[in-house]
């Protein structure tokens, strides 16, 4: 089968699932496993797109003349997304996950398509296994801290999605955009984890982001690396003094995070960041995967 994948996790979780020989074509944003390089590349920034929205379709503008030229057989792409007409051969699978278990349903999707199922089975028995492993450090009968998590530095975008449940299932509070039951749950299964959701990442005020109060502080800015978010880390320090005056510089709970790898991209890592979270914020950073692409941001200065 011959593979393009217009969006980043698409190319991760083919590459999970044993396939990245299949890719034919993927899009710019596409850095992830080693050797996707190669790979040509069918997709631009829009002149017009948001910048550092790896997740939004409007960020992508798709070579059609290319994507035809490579001839393939499955294209994987954002809901919204602007491919061009396809001939009816080819399939189109669109991925617009919104929460953790949305995640990983789409690698059961996306091995169903190439023909991988089995591995897809398997892939994620190990990565809901890994989940439970790590959250087994969590103290189910206490709060937590309060963690905030800038996803975006101006405006101020807080965490959505699947980063809300991740920052509950580590065990902290995110009071800005809190998880909540699914409508028609029900009391018994609400408080379940797959059942406790959040919405999409929201722009607050300086005031309003300050009033939480966060002990601890991830910054995990869209389309940022692990420099370029020190760097907007340390401009936030030096021009404004809602962020000195935050709890969490004061204790030195402030970590950067590369937000063009980790947690803005719906794939396989998203364990990897469950991992981190759980290590950073209870006390067990063994739990860490080797290689997480993260620094204290105090160790920076």
């Amino acid at each position: 089968m011959r593979i393009v994948s217009l969006i980043p996790s698409g190319t991760e979780i083919v590459a999970f699932l044993g396939a990245q020989s299949m890719l034919v074509g993927r899009s710019h944003r596409c850095d992830f496993p080693a050797g996707v390089g190669s790979i040509p590349v069918l997709t631009g920034p829009a002149p017009d797109g948001p910048v550092g929205e790896i997740g939004d379709a409007r960020a992508y503008q798709v070579d059609t003349t290319r994507l035809a030229s490579v001839g393939p057989d499955l294209i994987l792409a954002w809901d919204g997304q602007e491919i061009g007409e396809v001939p009816d051969r080819v399939g189109v699978l669109r991925l617009n996950p919104e929460t953790v278990e949305d995640i990983l349903d789409d690698l059961y999707r996306v091995g169903e398509a190439i023909g991988c199922q089995d591995r897809a089975m398997h892939g994620v028995v190990g990565l809901r296994q890994r989940m439970d492993r790590a959250e087994e450090h969590i103290n189910p009968y206490d709060d937590g801290p309060i963690c905030g998590f800038l996803e975006w530095a101006a405006p101020i975008c807080v965490a959505g999605l699947w980063t809300v449940q991740l920052i509950g299932r580590a065990g902290a509070r995110h009071p800005l955009n809190e998880v909540f039951a699914r409508p028609g749950s029900g009391a018994a299964v609400g408080p379940q984890q797959a059942q406790r959701v959040a919405g999409p990442s929201i722009a607050v005020s300086p005031e309003l982001f300050c009033a939480a109060e966060p002990e601890h502080l991830v910054i995990a800015l869209r389309g940022m690396g692990l420099k370029e978010g020190i760097e907007a880390t340390n401009r936030l320090y030096v021009q404004t003094d809602w962020f000195r005056s935050l709890p969490a510089a004061a204790n030195g709970r402030i970590v950067v995070v590369d937000g063009n790898q980790m947690f803005n991209r719906p794939g396989p890592r998203v364990v990897d960041a469950l991992e981190f979270l759980v290590g950073w914020l209870n006390g067990c950073e063994h739990l860490i995967p080797d290689g997480f692409p993260w620094v204290r941001w105090s160790e920076t200065l």
